[in-house]
């Protein structure tokens, strides 16, 4: 159904994208399998957008873009959203109130440690592969576990968040705003990753006219 509308609204630039009617299968099934999440009536919408706005048949993962924006999604942040929400939280994952909880799931499957540890270039990949998985049984109905969000504070952690309370309160930022800013924190000490997200915070400092130093 899909091919055959971009067919008929693209014409020939449709038929320019491929050489062979082969290569014309393989993107059907590539497409099929990307889309069997979605019914008709959000396809229908997408396909819709795309003649009103695009010159070109969209790829595959335009077409998903499309789809999360004019659906909702179910509530699930983009990717990118979702990996930022995991790495702020990841030193305390059971203490916040997650925007979905795919998000969750996908930071634990991908391992809290080594969202913290690892950089992001390693880490961002398997991250979102987790998140695509899930995102996947959300939109075919599944209902996924949430965390349990713990009422006593875990006592190993307790040294590192007081830290970050108290420049928090220091600096006149709620603990949301300063967690941004003290996500170094959250990284091994003495690691290169580390030193470069406190540079990072630095100059964010500057910019917000904090002159409160960092933490170590």
């Amino acid at each position: 159904m899909i091919f055959a509308r971009f067919m008929a609204i693209y014409g020939h630039k449709f038929k320019s994208c491929f050489e062979t009617e082969n290569e014309i299968r393989i993107a059907k099934r590539e497409w099929a399998l990307s889309l069997r999440s979605y019914g008709e009536r959000e396809l229908v919408m997408a396909i819709d957008h795309c003649k009103a706005q695009l010159a070109w048949m969209p790829t595959v993962s335009e077409f998903l873009d499309i789809l999360r924006s004019r659906t909702g999604d179910f509530g699930l942040p983009s990717v990118r959203m979702a990996y930022e929400e995991a790495c702020r939280f990841a030193l305390t994952p059971t203490k916040h109130h997650w925007s979905h909880p795919a998000v969750y799931q996908a930071g634990r499957a991908t391992g809290w440690f080594e969202i913290r540890s690892e950089p992001e270039k390693r880490i961002y990949p398997l991250f979102s592969y987790n998140y695509d998985l899930l995102s996947r049984r959300v939109r075919e109905g599944e209902s996924l576990e949430e965390p349990v969000v713990q009422a006593l504070p875990d006592r190993s952690d307790n040294t590192m968040i007081e830290a970050m309370e108290r420049w928090s309160e220091a600096a006149g930022l709620d603990m949301r705003e300063a967690s941004k800013l003290l996500f170094y924190m959250t990284k091994p000490r003495y690691s290169k990753v580390r030193k470069r997200f406190r540079q990072q915070s630095e100059l964010k400092c500057v910019e917000r006219g904090i002159t409160l130093a960092l933490p170590d």
